[in-house]
């Protein structure tokens, strides 16, 4: 398993500090399992806990920015992100490491403040350059090695609800979250 993985105590501390969660998205947003059309059109499957995250994050008036770094390009990825409310993505990515430095420079952010979701070899560049790795729980053997935490779901089935849970959690906002919720119309 991994040498890097932290202590509850250790992840939480550092998961206060994120302002920039930036991840992969095939095999952590989606499973991996692509469907290509004959039109060269690419089908994923995306989980409709990790797009509650997404809106989640955004109940915060911009305390979260959220990225995408991947290595293929898809017009359905391009969609989502908009959908979702991405503030950086980049696609046929071939350094993730360089796109999650501009990202954080673009942000205003420090390797501190930010996480990255990775689940295969290519991520590991971005792994470097975050304050905090997180990978799910199906990931490759290496990135599990170098992962801070290994999320406990796999990859496509809520690994980014897992995230943002536990980043919100760290950060005592759940409770506004749920009164959110529960109360939409007090402010």
């Amino acid at each position: 398993m991994s040498k890097n993985l932290l202590s509850p105590r250790a992840l939480r501390a550092r998961a206060k500090k994120i302002r920039l969660l930036a991840m992969d998205v095939d095999g952590v947003l989606t499973e991996g399992s692509i469907i290509v059309l004959e039109s060269g059109e690419e089908i994923k499957f995306w989980n409709v806990k990790d797009r509650i995250a997404f809106f989640m994050l955004k109940k915060f008036d911009g305390l979260f920015k959220v990225a995408w770094i991947t290595g293929r390009k898809s017009r359905q990825v391009k969609d989502r992100s908009r959908e979702v409310g991405v503030c950086a993505l980049y696609q046929h990515c071939d350094h993730k490491g360089k796109a999650l430095l501009e990202t954080m420079a673009r942000c205003k952010v420090k390797p501190e403040e930010t996480l990255f979701i990775g689940d295969d070899l290519v991520d590991l560049p971005a792994f470097r350059e975050a304050g905090l790795a997180v990978c799910p729980a199906d990931a490759h053997p290496a990135i599990k090695r170098v992962a801070h935490w290994i999320t406990p779901s796999a990859g496509g089935r809520g690994v980014f609800r897992d995230v943002a849970d536990f980043v919100l959690e760290s950060q005592g906002l759940m409770g506004r979250l749920i009164e959110r919720f529960e109360y939409p119309d007090r402010r």
